[in-house]
Parts: structure tokens; C-alpha cells; sequence
């Protein structure tokens, strides 16, 4: 694994899937280009298309007049196509996370008045917790096989444009796999298919029966391109009866649980020699703001987008003491000259919006990079289900970080290496911060510096 000598960032021991070299990789900034190139997908898919869906709402619609997900799906299935779809079954405890299919009456009889011929099962996790995997597989198993995971919602909102005048500005992103690890996505799939909580429920599938299963890959998808890529998981222990070997990886007993994502997380701080860059929705748990301090202790320059109008959530907590801790770790993260805590607001006229970040990503070093579903928060690293797609490739990631800070700086970063480029980060968002409070609109780009010390707080002053 070369990789611009990446290798010195370690993958996931405690994993289901190996680290497979040979993928081509694809990172996809916001919603309307990812969901661009997803429909297309579909629309072109010659065998099957398999998804994982946690929030949807009616309101979705994929871009270019594809039209609305299951109108794009009975479209696939009209063509041969074996279509499944896993939706998330919320319990009570979780039921207000956000909108959702549950397999409601409602739903079904929406289901029967379409006439749907698409497979569906649908999926609880335990107690407060949600399957919050966002994954699509395209051709299983096939010389076409192709997967995508990420972490944008199928709802309207979720398709908005950072930047732009309108309702539903966010930011978020996913990855597209080719090749050896797309495999691993594909048992993932299986796996969850195979043991989807609902499937012996009355009302737990749709089109099927409970004894539809799905075969287990046999061998990983031929080489595609040249990046490395580890597929890595949240579950919960209990969750899988037990675990099925994915093609040439390891044997791990997930029945335990999986915690590769996490485990990812703190390998990668650690290994850091110049630069963390990291978006998301979340403030980080201790468990990462602790390698985080480390980092920036030993001289690294570190960047968090984070959104500037967090959810009430976050709000409650600042003023819950039990929750303190969550709030000293980043207060202490912003004790050090070289971090950097920002939010991104867009141009609305003669003001300034803010942009919701809902990605769940990480850089290091140019080098390597992990993008996915999985927040820095205690349900993601506590007990959501979880998929993220860690990839070493400096060439891959380079223009990764290249695309993030062209939008967030309006300013072209490719002559610049990581450090000088995450400095002027730095430098534009204090600037930008500096505007705002003069209430100057007429910013450079999108990001604006955010105060730890004042994050959670309703009386900090952001734009709304």
C-alpha cells in the first residue's frame, strides 16, 4: 500500500472487511451532484439496485427530471432489475429523529395504490438507537458492481446548495466505489437483508416473504483503479447472529459488535504529522476530542466545520451540567492557536445565511481520508449503525480537499500543500468572522470562524 506513502496511517484492526487495494474512488460533494450521478446509476444498472434508507420524504426528487425515488426504482424494476430496499423501523425512543418510512399503514397502502413491485424490509435497531447507514449498491456481484455511501438524506432539504438564496441550504457529501471494496458494501447489504429485525413481522416486507434471502459474495470485484480503501462499520453488539466471511478478509465475530469506525478515527488523529481537517454534524465525543488535543499539542493544524446553528439538542446540553464535558473538550481544543472551529453562511441577498453541515467527514495529511454516515456523537459511536468508506490515496484526496475548500473559500487551493492551504483557512474564516460582526455581507467564500468557548449558546451571534 504506497499510496503517497500513506501507509503511515494505520487501518482498522477490530474490522469485518480488509484493506483492499485496486478501487476506483469518487468523493461527491452536496446533494444535487451526488444524487446526479446515483441516478443516473440506477437509471443504468443492468442487474440490481439495493439501498439502505434511513430519513425519506415524499418531497425527494433525484436531479435532471429522474423524479422521485420510487418512481426511479419501479422504472429499474420495469427493466428486470432485482430491486430491495432496507428502511429504518424507529422505536418509540426514537421515533423523532426525523422523517422516515416506517411501514405504516399509511405507507403500505400508499405501497398497494402504486402498485410497488420493489422489495422492501424494513430494519429497528435497539432502544434509542437508528440504523443510520446511507448506502447504494449498484449491480451486485456483478463486472459492474458499484457502491455509494455518505451520509445525505433523502428529503428535499438535503438536495439544497450551500451558498444559495432558498430554503434547505446543506452541505454533505459521499463516496463511489469501484472495485474490491465494493464487495464489502454488497456483504453488508446481504448481512442486513439477511437479518433485518422486521422479516418475520406481518408487516415487516413488502413484495417478499421471509424466507427471501440473498447469497453471501463469493469472490471481491476484479481491480477498478488505484486507491486503498477499508470499509468500515458501527454495530451493535447482538445485532448479527454471526458473522459471515467477506471474500479474502478476516473472520471477526461481529456478533460482538463492530467499532472499526472509531477505532479509524483515533488511528488516524494519532498518526498525524501536518493536518486534520474534519466536517461534522456533531461536536466531537471526548473519545475524539482527547487525540484531537494531542494533535495539536504535537504542532498539527487541525480545522472542524461544524453547522452554526447546531440542533436544540446541542443547545439543551450547554446548559445541561451533565453534559459538560462534551464542551470542555472543544473549549480546550480552542486554547490552541493552530484550531480552527468554523460554521459556513451563504449569500441571501443582502446577507448572510447559514449553510446546515450535515457531512460526516475527515483528512489527514493530504493523504488519507474517511467519509460515511458516522457522526462524532455518542449514538453514532454508541450504537447506531454505521458505514464509512476510509480511503489512502494522496492523489484522490488532494483533490478532495481541493473541492471542500473551493467551495468554502470561493478560492482555488491546488498550488498550495495542505498546511498553507488549511492556514488560509484559518485566515479567511477570522476574516469573514470579522464582517459578520461588523454586518458585512460581502464575504470571501462561505466560511466563517465559530468561538468555542460560546458554541451551544443562544447568544452567540451567527448568521441565521
Amino acid at each position: 500500500m504506497d499510496n503517497d506513502n500513506a501507509q503511515y496511517i494505520p487501518f482498522a484492526t477490530s474490522c469485518s472487511y480488509p484493506v483492499r487495494p485496486g478501487n476506483l474512488v469518487r468523493p461527491l460533494v452536496d446533494g444535487v451532484p451526488t444524487f446526479r450521478r446515483i441516478g443516473a446509476a440506477v437509471d443504468a444498472a443492468q442487474h440490481s439496485v439495493w439501498v439502505a434508507v434511513t430519513f425519506y420524504a415524499d418531497d425527494f426528487l433525484f436531479p435532471d427530471g429522474r423524479g422521485p425515488l420510487f418512481d426511479a426504482l419501479d422504472r429499474a424494476v420495469a427493466r428486470g432489475v432485482d430491486v430491495r430496499v432496507l428502511f429504518w423501523r424507529p422505536n418509540p425512543e426514537s421515533s423523532h429523529y426525523g422523517r422516515n418510512f416506517p411501514g405504516s399503514p399509511e405507507n403500505r397502502e400508499m405501497l398497494r395504490r402504486r402498485d410497488t413491485r420493489f422489495r422492501i424490509r424494513w430494519d429497528r435497531a435497539a432502544s434509542v438507537y437508528c440504523h443510520h447507514q446511507k448506502s447504494w449498491m449498484i449491480d451486485a456481484g456483478h463486472a459492474s458492481e458499484t457502491a455509494f455511501v455518505g451520509g445525505i438524506n433523502l428529503t428535499a432539504a438535503n438536495l439544497g446548495v450551500p451558498g444559495h438564496a432558498g430554503g434547505g441550504q446543506r452541505h454533505d457529501a459521499y463516496v463511489e466505489i469501484t472495485g474490491p471494496s465494493a464487495t464489502d458494501i454488497h456483504h453488508n447489504f446481504v448481512q442486513r437483508w439477511n437479518e433485518a429485525s422486521e422479516r418475520t413481522a406481518e408487516d415487516g416486507n413488502w413484495a417478499c416473504d421471509p424466507a427471501d434471502m440473498l447469497a453471501f459474495p463469493e469472490r471481491a470485484s476484479p481491480p477498478a483503479g488505484s486507491s486503498t480503501v477499508q470499509i468500515q462499520r458501527m454495530v451493535g453488539p447482538g445485532r448479527y447472529a454471526n458473522g459471515h466471511p467477506t471474500p479474502g478478509g478476516s473472520t471477526f465475530d461481529v456478533a460482538e459488535g463492530e467499532r472499526s469506525i472509531l477505532e479509524q478515527y483515533g488511528r488516524a488523529i494519532d498518526a498525524a504529522r501536518r493536518t486534520i481537517y474534519l466536517e461534522n454534524q456533531a461536536i466531537p465525543i471526548p473519545a475524539i476530542t482527547s487525540p484531537l488535543l494531542r494533535a495539536l499539542e504535537r504542532g498539527v493544524d487541525v480545522v472542524l466545520l461544524v453547522p452554526a446553528i447546531p440542533e436544540d439538542h446541542v443547545y439543551e446540553a450547554r446548559l445541561n451540567g451533565t453534559r459538560q464535558a462534551l464542551f470542555d473538550g472543544l473549549e480546550a481544543l480552542g486554547r490552541h492557536p493552530n484550531f480552527t472551529l468554523a460554521g459556513i453562511a451563504g449569500r441571501d441577498g443582502s446577507r448572510r445565511r447559514s449553510a446546515y453541515v450535515h457531512a460526516k467527514l475527515m483528512v489527514v495529511d493530504d493523504l488519507w481520508a474517511t467519509i460515511g454516515s458516522c457522526n462524532l456523537h455518542a449514538y453514532s459511536l454508541g450504537g447506531h449503525s454505521e458505514i464509512n468508506a476510509s480511503i489512502w490515496d494522496g492523489a484522490v484526496v488532494r483533490a478532495f480537499r481541493r473541492t471542500l475548500l473551493a467551495e468554502h473559500l470561493d478560492r482555488e487551493t491546488g498550488e498550495l500543500d495542505d498546511r498553507a492551504a488549511f492556514r488560509l483557512y484559518r485566515t479567511v474564516a477570522r476574516e469573514n468572522r470579522r464582517r459578520m460582526q461588523r454586518h458585512d455581507a460581502d464575504w470571501q467564500g462561505l466560511a466563517f470562524a465559530l468561538s468555542p468557548e460560546n458554541y451551544g449558546r443562544k447568544s452567540d451571534q451567527v448568521p441565521t
